[in-house]
């Protein structure tokens, strides 16, 4: 039974030391012997079959339902390991057939009309507000931070993410700004406070919706800054800007169409929009299975191959692409080390095999930032070529000048003494 695991991990393994016990207690090592031991044990034959089988999905189950053993490091680091090693290399021919098969029923998978759209919205989002409170920033940001500087906080980077967007947005006071996706409405909240814009939100998540309006009416901008539980392809404009963040990879591929037309059909005839999405950069893929099915139902991350066409077919205009690459690696690391710190607190809301779950989320989502091609794109968008300035510079100004005023500089001279 362990023969097809023994096989697979003697070709992928060529760095590092790893352990492997199987489950009649015999023990086969992999790699050239250096770096940092690592070891799991298996605990079952069944779990031998299933991971030569269809490793992809199994090695996810397996940590989470006991029957892998951590015995030296982490699951972090034994995924950085596996995937570090596949890094520039073919996958085993098994996961390669596996996920040929499963990129023909992606359309599928990713069908998200407005009903089913919210359900999975709900799987994800509407956990306890609790579970968020022990791993994110106190503005609970849920997406990429913008490390400016080597040895930043979470918190420092998650507000240079919403400085950041805001310049590229150009905002000006009393400009009505739709915010695809608001989260629990951090983002939101800074574009009405830091830029006296008009703010809507909307979510498809219960308790995104309630949280955001109490922090909206607890500083008194419930005439400035409001949420709404509605499907975005509901609405109705015009707006003079529009921002999403975090929310594309629920869209799906069959729906990108869609969702384009609806953005330029809101915009304002000088209207300008920016997107913030996770982007894959080896090409169009598929969804982890165990992803799909634990963590983000009906959820995918794009190519820009997969985004592009799209945008050129739906009468916007593109007017600027940035990639931030590890920035999400970073965060995730960030995310991981809180959540792992409080992991009694996690236990008490939910139980040991739901912390094993969201330790391999986070840290298999880490380990794909670093090591798998994942990264993150902002495109800026605008219904005319006259929208925006010529040059980037005022980007650059406009967040200096953010800077001055929403406690930024504050924050820079606490960090250099």
């Amino acid at each position: 039974m362990y023969r097809i695991v023994d096989q697979t991990l003697i070709g992928m393994i060529r760095r590092g030391n790893l352990t492997v016990t199987d489950a009649l207690g015999n023990s086969y090592h992999y790699g050239n012997g250096q770096g940092e031991a690592l070891a799991f044990r298996l605990t079952d034959r069944r779990t031998q079959w299933r991971l030569g089988l269809n490793p992809e999905y199994e090695l996810g189950q397996a940590y989470m339902d006991g029957r892998l053993v951590i015995e030296k490091g982490d699951i972090y680091k034994l995924l950085a390991l596996f995937m570090g090693n596949l890094e520039g290399y073919p996958q085993p021919r098994i996961a390669m057939a596996l996920y040929r098969l499963r990129q023909l029923f992606k359309h599928v998978q990713q069908y998200n009309p407005i009903g089913r759209a919210e359900r999975n919205v709900a799987h994800h989002y509407d956990l306890s507000a609790r579970l968020y409170d022990l791993f994110l920033d106190a503005d609970r940001q849920y997406s990429c931070a913008y490390f400016e500087r080597e040895g930043a906080s979470l918190e420092q980077a998650q507000l240079s993410k919403k400085r950041h967007i805001a310049a590229k947005l150009r905002i000006e006071p009393g400009m009505r700004v739709l915010d695809i996706g608001s989260g629990w409405g951090g983002l939101g909240l800074y574009l009405a406070r830091e830029c006296g814009a008009d703010v809507t939100g909307v979510t498809l998540s219960r308790e995104q919706h309630k949280f955001s309006n109490e922090r909206a009416a607890a500083l008194g901008l419930s005439q400035q800054l409001r949420f709404l539980f509605q499907d975005y392809r509901l609405l109705e404009g015009p707006f003079d800007r529009i921002v999403s963040v975090g929310m594309f990879e629920h869209v799906g591929v069959g729906h990108f169409g869609e969702f384009f037309a609806k953005c330029r059909a809101l915009l304002a005839p000088d209207g300008v929009m920016l997107l913030h999405s996770i982007n894959r950069s080896n090409g169009p893929g598929v969804t982890s299975s165990w992803i799909a099915k634990y963590i983000f139902p009906g959820g995918y991350i794009p190519a820009l191959s997969e985004v592009l066409p799209v945008i050129e077919k739906s009468g916007l205009y593109l007017t600027d692409v940035e990639i931030l690459r590890l920035h999400y690696a970073d965060t995730l690391k960030a995310w991981r080390e809180r959540f792992l710190g409080r992991w009694d607190e996690a236990a008490a809301i939910y139980d040991e095999r739901f912390c094993r779950m969201w330790e391999f989320y986070l840290a298999s989502s880490e380990a794909s930032f670093r090591h798998a091609g994942l990264n993150n794109f902002q495109i800026q968008l605008a219904r005319s070529q006259h929208a925006l300035p010529l040059t980037r510079g005022y980007m650059m100004d406009e967040e200096e000048s953010l800077r001055r005023t929403d406690g930024g500089m504050a924050a820079q001279r606490v960090r250099t003494g």
